[in-house]
């Protein structure tokens, strides 16, 4: 007795109870009582898996109370009425079949006749079974209506799994790589390459700039007051957050510039007002950057806890080290230029030697961020200027350091609850000067104890939390002072007077120096990223 399958495209036909069922043993019962064994009641095109026909498409059919329900027809033998049974999803895996055939349903799937049995089952192999419903693919001849959507079918209850949608897991290590990799290629500037890109040799003629030239073999005189803008340098994409003039003298219309856009400038800004070289050396904010005393390095550091000395000569880099905090200022020693102190985002300070690459002193307060360095007396002290400005913590917004010994000489030195952004040492009296967050300059003494000047302030200006800096002019006549309104201010040292006032920025101005040479030329730099040259 063999079984075959047919194919009804009718649904309006009567349909009738199944004639027989499977027992628990595998064998089939049919309504005569008669046990059949395995394998007889397949068409010989099943059990060869060759010559089989594809199951019907299974359907929908509207019950009187107009719910939905699927169908799944099963055919008994040729000519017999199919049967409808009611196919709910289930949550069991389906059963997974070789590519090169198509898939056969599974035993309670009811797709094949009612006496169909898989054919790993008859040859004593296990077989898992599917409860969910199946939909077997259409057969090429047969196209889907237009009018019916997709996801409508008989095939809608069935949910997608989240077995389905597996993805291949990726270490942590190299989801990070990819992820540095997709940032790098969407980025076509150089600021985003960072440390991948080399710096090159400093482009500078080796002649001594005609306009510093005359002043050379002479002293410096007075300092001339600058009255308009020689040069408006642009070319950063971010705040400046320092600039500085080459110290040595026949070097002098080299300038440099850094700035939170990740790169560190040289400029020619006495000649031309172009940019000579960018360095893109930092992954991070570059808060602070410093000429060497021989004028032939930059030293950089910045957010990225990084510290750079770059020879401009070669463009390579003669010392790299990596610090444990943000690097927020850097100060060369005055006489060892090999050794320099840096702090930052942390409650010590380093001193770092460049010979051996490691840090060779450190300097610890109670502190949390160190803002500005100053040596004093040749480099055997120093000044921190910290942010302790509680009122328990006033007695160390100032803090006077020995080099040698990493001890603290003072603390009592400034006693208003202000912290100082920034110091600057006088360059013919023993005194200095610290800017405040109280919208004024106090004077102090170099030597110990460190007294302040009750009589002499300087005021008129605006910090408003910005790190604004002030400098003193070389023959130490003129103090200069940036503001957080964008006004430039001078004050004149002995009476503590205004000497004038530039509007030169729209944002606040955060840098100002003189140069070292030139008795009339004056820099400053801003929030918005742009440089002025005075003169």
């Amino acid at each position: 007795m063999a079984s075959l399958v047919a194919y009804e495209d009718s649904d309006s036909e009567a349909e009738s109870e199944p004639a027989g069922s499977v027992d628990a043993a595998g064998q089939r019962r049919d309504s005569g009582d008669r046990v059949q064994p395995h394998g007889q009641d397949f068409a010989p095109g099943v059990l060869a898996g060759t010559g089989g026909t594809p199951p019907a498409e299974h359907g929908s059919r509207e019950d009187p109370a107009g719910q939905c329900l699927p169908l799944a027809r099963l055919w008994r033998s040729p000519g017999s009425c199919p049967s409808q049974r009611l196919q709910w999803p289930r949550t069991e895996p389906q059963v997974t079949f070789p590519t090169s055939e198509p898939p056969r349903p599974s035993l309670c799937a009811s797709h094949a006749p009612a006496g169909h049995v898989p054919w790993a089952a008859t040859r004593g192999e296990q077989v898992r079974l599917s409860w969910g419903t199946y939909d077997p693919p259409e057969p090429p001849s047969r196209a889907r209506p237009k009018s019916e959507p997709p996801g409508k079918s008989g095939s809608s209850l069935q949910k997608k799994r989240p077995e389905d949608c597996i993805v291949p897991y990726t270490p942590k290590r190299l989801r990070h790589l990819q992820a540095l990799s997709t940032e790098t290629g969407k980025s076509t500037d150089a600021e985003a390459q960072g440390p991948l890109r080399a710096p090159r040799p400093l482009c500078a003629a080796p002649h001594v700039s005609e306009f510093i030239q005359p002043y050379l073999g002479a002293p410096y005189k007075e300092t001339l007051i600058s009255q308009r803008v020689l040069f408006h340098l642009r070319g950063h994409k971010g705040p400046v957050s320092s600039i500085q003039w080459c110290p040595v003298f026949s070097k002098s219309h080299l300038f440099l510039s850094a700035s939170l856009d990740k790169t560190f400038k040289v400029w020619n800004a006495v000649d031309s007002g172009r940019c000579l070289q960018t360095y893109p050396l930092h992954s991070e904010a570059v808060r602070a950057a410093r000429w060497s005393p021989c004028g032939q390095r930059i030293l950089s550091g910045g957010f990225d806890c990084a510290l750079h000395l770059t020879d401009l000569e070669t463009g390579t880099q003669v010392f790299s080290g990596q610090s444990n905090f943000r690097v927020t200022t850097l100060k060369f020693h005055p006489k060892d230029h090999n050794l320099f102190v840096c702090g930052g985002f942390s409650p010590e300070v380093k001193a770092w030697d460049v010979r051996a690459g490691k840090v060779v002193r450190s300097y610890k307060a109670t502190i949390q961020q160190t803002l500005d360095i100053l040596f004093l007396r040749e480099g055997s002290e120093f000044l921190s200027s910290t942010d302790a400005s509680s009122r328990d913590s006033a007695d160390r917004t100032i803090i006077a350091w020995d080099f040698r010994s990493s001890a603290k000489i003072s603390n009592q030195i400034f006693h208003e609850r202000y912290t100082c952004p920034s110091l600057a040492l006088h360059p013919r009296e023993p005194v200095f000067l610290a800017q405040t967050n109280g919208n004024y300059l106090a004077l102090f003494s170099a030597v110990w104890p460190y007294r302040m000047s009750r009589r002499r302030r300087y005021e008129g200006h605006k910090v408003e939390g910005y790190a604004v800096g002030c400098e003193c002019s070389p023959d130490g006549d003129l103090l200069v002072t940036g503001s957080a309104d964008g006004r430039v201010l001078l004050y004149c040292f002995r009476t503590a007077s205004r000497a004038r006032t530039l509007h030169g920025h729209a944002q606040a101005c955060v840098g100002t120096t003189f140069h070292p040479v030139l008795p009339s030329v004056l820099a400053t730099c801003s929030w918005e990223g742009d440089i002025k040259i005075w003169h």
